[in-house]
């Protein structure tokens, strides 16, 4: 039975995150191992059916199991069989996309060296050294939770401090942050007899030292080991994470030495010794080390809840915060949720029942809506944390990829304390990941390009985030080499994603960079080239009910603009009615509503119906034709039509009446209607009903 278009669809997106792990496979090193080995298992489990697919798939997990198994880094046979195999896998998805034969895949002669294999054998020895980590549950858990919560909040604090220094080498405040965190996490992980964390922490802490009296240069080599020892702590906190919310003791070693090993080299290297330093450089300057994501229940705290930190120098914050189980937080939301809800159900029956404006019982539903409405904010307050760790974690992807690429950057953020929803925060991450991706391999020129173009040799890269009304709007901006449009509707004509001879404005083409399998690359590489990272952009942004905009300039660099809601449980909303069913709008796609004039109706061939707004042509979808109701306007301009803005493109939707704008709280709508085209959900309102919440942008593109 052949694959459905959502199996193939998926298997790209793996094949994906695949090949974005086989950047770091190094032979000797061990980053990306445990991850590429998991995607092959997703990719195995999605092709069944298809030898022709699956067998080189099966065949490339068997040898990772047994590397696993024997606790080994990658051998160089190995990252070669991984890079022919993400390689070779877009042509393979394509050949069974448009039904022809899979090509077979060749598999690569290893280059055996001496290097190679003595560095592969000592990176053994090193691994056999290590040490699991002990987490004793029974005797320590409240101190080891306190020890988790701490840890990553100074793990984070670390990493922004870090790429300060990679920008000012010698701020002190910076080094000074760094070097107390780590030496808090050195104490009481001692304390807690975590041995692998404390002499990683301690062996940092004594380069750090060295730093802060002047006997050691931070350069940049220097700064990346420090990083990835940050990432080693991290992958042991996480340990300690999954320990205290399943019960489950670490079962695998996280290897340790071979960066403590880097950091005495670095700690014994002459400042001056640049010879060395660029010896050890080849060893550390790698992209990202992509870390697992701790489960919701273990994450940590929001900053505007927590405690911040053991050491000595913030004894305030320990006063003035608390740690609140985030699923308190959505308990709280819900039961305010049905508290807004009884509200304006009893302000329906007030008004139902008439009476007096001025009575006592009119002054008390008065004065329990504004209760409510703090009371709502207040619980929309808690939930909202600021965007800064993303933040961080772009600034941290940019260094280590445009160390990668070759180029230089200058990556700088503003409004990075901007607060959103937890929930909306956890969805934006994966698409700001291939959006800085995209700016840095496509966007921004090699140093020599962007001195022959007469600009600077180092590229910027702008994050900016800030409040306009109930969105948040986040900005990505780069001065590289533009969007051509041209180029870009050559290419969708050619892949068939439009038709020869289309009309469409410079916006629309633009927004063809969103489309499935577009890609102007022209040569397949780990970082993009597939066509399979800015449709994911686009799907997310929209799944939260969300927008984005491009603007660009060939040779002067390109914006992409995100708007987002604030919050994903409680929305501003349109009510309109169509016959006797009434429908949610949000606010944040509604750009006007009106009563058009006759004359401004017309039927265009190929369009339909559109409204004539101004010059502009605007097409009509009727709302009763989606879900075939009953209605009452037969005509345009005996009804509303409601102007929404989705994906770029602005649309007129036909309905009988406005009746109302107010705040609602989004309802899951079950299994039964989950996914339905151009609904995002329910809401009860004010005399019981309950009125289905629309979603523009999937509901017009469905017509």
């Amino acid at each position: 039975m052949p694959l459905s278009s959502e199996s193939l669809q998926a298997l790209e997106e793996v094949a994906n995150r695949l090949a974005t792990e086989s950047v770091l496979a190094l032979p000797g090193r061990d980053e990306g191992l445990v991850p590429s080995f998991s995607l092959l298992g997703d990719l195995r489990d999605l092709c069944v059916g298809e030898p022709g697919l699956s067998d080189p798939i099966v065949a490339l997990r068997a040898r990772f199991e047994t590397q696993l198994d024997a606790a080994r880094p990658f051998s160089e046979e190995l990252v070669l069989g991984l890079r022919a195999l993400v390689s070779w896998l877009p042509g393979a998805i394509g050949s069974l996309r448009s039904g022809r034969s899979i090509p077979v895949l060749a598999t690569p002669a290893a280059r055996q060296t001496p290097e190679t294999s003595a560095t592969v054998g000592q990176m053994d020895r090193e691994m056999r050294a290590e040490e699991l980590l002990s987490v004793n549950l029974q005797d320590n858990r409240e101190l080891l939770m306190e020890f988790h919560g701490e840890t990553v909040e100074h793990l984070q604090q670390i990493e922004a401090a870090l790429l300060t220094l990679d920008q000012r080498p010698e701020d002190p405040e910076a080094l000074n942050s760094i070097f107390r965190s780590f030496h808090t996490i050195k104490g009481n992980a001692g304390f807690l007899d975590l041995g692998p964390m404390q002499a990683l922490a301690h062996e940092v802490e004594s380069l750090l030292d060295l730093a802060r009296n002047h006997q050691l240069r931070l350069t940049a080599p220097v700064i990346t080991a420090i990083l990835h020892s940050r990432d080693a702590l991290q992958l042991l906190t996480h340990q300690v994470g999954v320990a205290l919310q399943q019960n489950r003791l670490p079962v695998e070693i996280i290897p340790v030495r071979h960066l403590i090993e880097q950091v005495r080299r670095f700690a014994s290297t002459n400042p001056g010794d640049d010879e060395i330093a660029s010896a050890l450089r080849g060893e550390h300057d790698n992209v990202e080390l992509e870390l697992p994501e701790l489960p919701s229940s273990v994450q940590p705290p929001a900053s505007a809840l927590s405690v911040l930190g053991a050491t000595s120098s913030a004894p305030k914050a320990a006063s003035s915060t608390v740690r609140v189980n985030i699923d308190k937080l959505d308990s709280l939301m819900d039961v305010v949720g049905e508290l807004v809800i009884v509200q304006v159900q009893l302000l329906e029956t007030a008004r139902q029942l008439g009476g007096d404006p001025a009575s006592p019982m009119q002054r008390n539903f008065a004065q329990l809506q504004r209760i409510t409405k703090e009371l709502q904010h207040t619980a929309l307050g808690l939930r909202m944390i600021p965007i800064k760790p993303t933040f961080q974690k772009m600034e941290r992807l940019a260094r280590d990829l445009a160390r990668n690429l070759e180029k230089k950057i200058q990556l700088v953020t503003s409004g990075d304390e901007t607060e959103l929803d937890r929930s909306v925060i956890e969805e934006i991450g994966d698409p700001f990941v291939h959006m800085v991706r995209n700016a840095l391999d496509h966007g921004l020129e090699t140093p020599a390009e962007r001195l022959a173009a007469g600009k600077a040799e180092t590229g910027t890269l702008s994050l900016r985030a800030w409040h306009e009304g109930s969105s948040i709007v986040i900005e990505l901006k780069d001065d590289g080499r533009g969007i051509d449009p041209k180029r870009i509707y050559q290419k969708a004509v050619e892949k068939g994603i439009v038709p020869k001879d289309t009309i469409l404005s410079r916006e629309e083409i633009l927004m063809l960079i969103m489309a499935p399998g577009f890609s102007t690359a022209e040569k397949l590489t780990a970082i993009s080239g597939r066509g399979v990272g800015m449709d994911v952009v686009k799907r997310n942004i929209e799944r939260l009910r969300g927008t984005i905009g491009i603007e660009s300039e060939p040779g002067r660099g390109s914006t992409f603009k995100i708007r987002l809601p604030l919050t994903m449980a409680i929305i501003d909303g349109l009510v309109v009615r169509v016959g006797s069913d009434r429908f949610i709008l949000p606010s944040t796609a509604v750009q006007r509503a009106l009563r058009p004039a006759r004359e401004n109706i017309s039927t265009v061939h190929g369009r339909g119906e559109v409204l004539d707004l101004r010059g502009r042509l605007i097409p009509i979808q009727r709302l009763h034709r989606r879900f075939g109701i009953a209605h009452e306007a037969k005509q345009p301009w005996e009804g509303i039509v409601v102007i929404v803005e989705h994906a770029g493109k602005t649309s007129a939707l036909l309905v009988d009446e406005m009746i109302s704008k107010q705040e609602v709280v989004i309802k899951n709508l079950g299994a039964f209607m989950q996914n339905l085209p151009g609904v995002a959900g329910g809401a009860i309102l004010g005399d019981g009903t309950i009125a289905l919440i629309l979603d523009p942008t999937s509901l017009l593109h469905a017509a």
